[in-house]
């Protein structure tokens, strides 16, 4: 394992590189108000294919939080400025919510950067709701900080039936989670505008989502789907926003064929 920092567009990005060189680099961005640990449990599985490079999100974690707004081509950019470091001309991508549609504009923006995309319960589009869902949240922080939804995020997240340990990783992810950063992120969100594009999109796509997943509902990663060449969908049942920490039986059991096909292509 190294870990090193980054500069990228006026904030110094953390990131970690696990696995043995020579191995297909694989690239993980993390979701809004989490950062690379959520991807603990799978570093094992990942590192038998691949050499893995994740970071924390600008406005996450151990990265700096400038003050916003963000926007999707400064998130792009930062993912390009992480690979250079690291000397990847090309990488397999897989993102969750926020860091699935910031991979999404690194394969439209720089397709030949990327091998097999993995997206996992994100969506392409902005309708006026979930922008207003948005407006809610920062207001919401700026008056009471991340506990103010620390509740709300956490029932996004989670079915009832998620694990308390499971809950309190990501309890303590959220908190720790700058305000100025939150809200900036959540700026980049407000103009998602990816599902138009979706159609010149020429890296292989895979989506993946939890069945029970109500920020990016199964219709609409459908029609992500749907819009994208050769792409594949699965969805798991009775899980919602973060599979990945919630079940990781279950979602490694999804993503390690994409992984291994991925790792095998020239």
């Amino acid at each position: 394992m190294t870990s090193g920092h980054v500069q990228s567009a006026g904030a110094r990005l953390a990131f970690r590189v696990d696995g043995e060189a020579g191995r297909p680099w694989l690239l993980l961005s993390n979701s809004l108000a989490a950062d690379h640990r959520m991807w603990d449990d799978q570093i094992a599985m990942l590192t038998r294919t691949h050499r893995v490079l994740r970071y924390d999100t600008r406005g996450h974690g151990a990265s700096d939080a400038p003050a916003g707004p963000y926007d999707f081509a400064m998130l792009v950019a930062d993912m390009v400025a992480l690979l250079d470091h690291v000397g990847a001309g090309r990488a397999d991508m897989m993102g969750l919510s926020l860091g699935g549609m910031t991979a999404l504009g690194l394969g439209l923006a720089h397709p030949a950067r990327c091998g097999t995309l993995i997206v996992c319960d994100a969506r392409a589009d902005a309708p006026a709701p979930f922008v207003a869902s948005w407006d809610d949240r920062i207001a919401a922080i700026a008056a009471g900080g991340m506990a103010a939804i620390l509740e709300g995020t956490l029932a996004r997240w989670f079915t009832p039936t998620c694990p308390a340990g499971v809950r309190a990783r990501a309890a303590e992810m959220i908190l720790t989670t700058p305000v100025a950063g939150y809200a900036g992120c959540a700026a980049a969100l407000k103009g998602l505008d990816y599902l138009r594009h979706l159609p010149g999109m020429s890296p292989p796509v895979r989506y993946l989502g939890g069945a029970e997943d109500m920020g990016a509902p199964r219709a609409a990663m459908e029609a992500m789907a749907a819009a994208t060449p050769d792409a594949q969908a699965v969805f798991l049942p009775g899980l919602a926003h973060i599979p990945n920490m919630e079940d990781p039986a279950a979602f490694e059991a999804a993503v390690a064929p994409w992984l291994r096909d991925a790792a095998a292509r020239p």
